[in-house]
């Protein structure tokens, strides 16, 4: 196995140079090099190539081209992010809310098996989940001023302040799992079929990693496919082999997932937000247009009409 060796800037800068990448400022190369890192910019690079084998850059690829679709993708993934935040914010309370309403506010109230489901194949991942929680209450019970407040002065922590220190990963897994009763209530919060919103969440809370750890976003796809929505049908996205080109795995299907879940006007801001960001790497574009980073998110050209769809016509559309 060949071993991966270490790289000075000026040695960075020739890589970038024997690919063909014109460098106009190497003081300014340098310092962003160094406070980025080579390797994450360079996961920006497909784009700029020849073609997937003339892995050169096309000719008169600036650095500061291709750190305008890092800078891109670092501010996408910051609105989607703060976003993807009030989604998680909503379902904690919104779970918490009617799970204390029905079960108990105390943990030996709402931590029992019977309130979840009683499928046998899932009953290892309700005692699995009873005690990833029961973990979370052990550990955070002293190192939050919520939680340390509730078993200082009152001896336990209610449901509506555990989920605070609950990850979404968690409240995603609690929900799968609990009675189809409680699902639909919850669903019902947000218009959607229970499967649905069982369906949607490992996404968004995969997405919401994604953004923790700054990973690369625009061009992720994701292993699971979601299914058709009527969105998909108002926006004419084009099919091929009878399937939609867009809006199924990729960074548009976690939108379309958005869309559904967020209040009017949070959705419509997010879309001005996001296309704020568009528009500003469009500026910066010379090599390459801004259509084939929208492609390779998978956004269609009309993207943005996703926000004027309203509730009323869904219905009409669906009765």
């Amino acid at each position: 196995m060949i071993e991966k060796q270490f790289k000075n800037l000026d040695e960075q800068i020739e890589m970038l140079k024997h690919k063909g990448m014109s460098i106009i400022d190497e003081e300014y190369t340098k310092e962003v090099l160094l406070r980025e890192n080579y390797f994450f910019l360079n996961g920006y690079r497909h784009l700029f190539f020849n073609s997937p084998t003339d892995k050169k850059f096309k000719k008169g690829t600036t650095f500061e081209e291709m750190y305008s679709l890092f800078l891109f993708d670092r501010a996408f993934r910051n609105v989607f992010f703060k976003y993807l935040l009030v989604i998680e914010n909503n379902l904690k309370s919104i779970t918490s809310y009617q799970l204390s309403k029905k079960y108990g506010y105390r943990e030996r109230d709402y931590l029992k098996a019977k309130n979840f489901t009683t499928a046998p194949e899932k009953q290892r991942q309700v005692n699995d989940l009873i005690k990833k929680m029961r973990r979370q209450i052990r550990v955070n019970g002293s190192q939050h001023s919520a939680t340390l407040h509730y078993v200082s002065n009152y001896g336990y922590i209610p449901l509506w302040i555990l989920v605070k220190v609950l990850s979404f990963g968690i409240v995603s897994e609690m929900y799968s799992i609990l009675k189809y009763d409680d699902q639909k209530e919850i669903s019902e919060v947000y218009h959607v079929e229970a499967n649905t919103l069982i369906e949607y969440l490992p996404i968004l809370a995969n997405y919401r990693n994604l953004c923790a750890h700054e990973d690369i976003l625009y061009e992720n796809r994701t292993q699971k496919q979601i299914d058709d929505t009527i969105y998909h049908k108002l926006l004419e996205i084009p099919k091929e082999n009878d399937e939609y080109i867009y809006g199924k795995n990729d960074l548009f299907a976690l939108l379309i997932i958005m869309k559904q879940l967020l209040q009017k006007d949070e959705f419509k801001n997010m879309t001005i937000e996001l296309d704020n960001i568009v528009q500003t790497l469009n500026y910066n574009l010379s090599t390459i247009k801004i259509d084939a980073v929208l492609k390779r998110m998978g956004f269609p050209t009309n993207w943005k009409d996703l926000a004027k769809i309203e509730r009323s016509v869904i219905s009409d559309e669906e009765k």
